[in-house]
């Protein structure tokens, strides 16, 4: 047990102890064993690709690409969508991460994953958390309107509920974050002078495939 303010007993939960348990795993297993690795990697960083995922605890890129530390810059948020380009006030989470990578780490590649299963997703399809307060549903309503205008082909085609309906809606979102990427100029400079790639990615959870999209033909294809 670690102690914390005044010398009082720290009591990790269950799950805090599941989490320490794979650090002290970690430190034996792949710090010690990689410890030349770290040292470069405590120098700085220098992926060559951004991966933009969603925040499902099922879904992660580093696992899925089988990837190790400093490889993938990782953006992850739910149903993995990136917002349009705009200079509004706010706080712009996405958007500086992708300038951070972009701009200063000078990332090659930007994959867009989306997945099977996804809440985020089906919650777009439904508009179940539509008109909810923040805190109550209302922030991840806010987030995923900017599914609104892809889901109404859906629905006339598959109805709100289904795995084809949702299936849909999945890939389309990987779509819209596409082309909402190509608002951003520094985007749309680099990709010009095939500097940057953009990639369109979905991970199927039920069979574990991966499939990339074909933007010529609108289609996923297993990888």
């Amino acid at each position: 047990m670690a102690r914390g303010m005044a010398g009082a007993m720290i009591v990790p939960s269950v799950e805090l102890s599941e989490l320490l348990q794979g650090y002290r795993r970690f430190r034996e297993h792949g710090y010690k064993q990689e410890r030349a690795r770290w040292a470069e990697l405590s120098e700085g960083q220098s992926p060559r690709v951004m991966v933009i995922a969603c925040s499902d605890s099922r879904v992660d890129p580093a696992q899925i690409f089988d990837v190790n530390p400093g490889q993938v810059f990782v953006v992850r948020n739910v149903a993995a969508l990136v917002p349009p380009f705009e200079t509004t006030p706010g706080h712009h989470g996405v958007s500086a991460a992708l300038e951070f990578a972009v701009q200063f780490l000078k990332v090659r590649e930007i994959v867009v994953m989306g997945h099977g299963m996804c809440g985020g997703c089906q919650a777009a399809l439904t508009q179940q958390l539509h008109g909810n307060e923040p805190g109550e549903g209302g922030f991840v309503a806010t987030w995923i309107d900017m599914l609104d205008d892809v889901r109404e082909p859906i629905v006339h085609q598959h109805g709100t509920e289904g795995r084809e309906a949702e299936r849909a809606m999945e890939q389309a979102a990987v779509k819209v974050s596409l082309a909402n990427l190509r608002t951003f100029p520094c985007v749309q400079e680099k990709e010009e002078r095939g500097t940057l790639t953009l990639r369109g990615a979905y991970f199927a959870i039920s069979d574990g495939v991966l499939h990339l999209l074909d933007e010529k033909s609108g289609q996923f294809k297993a990888a």
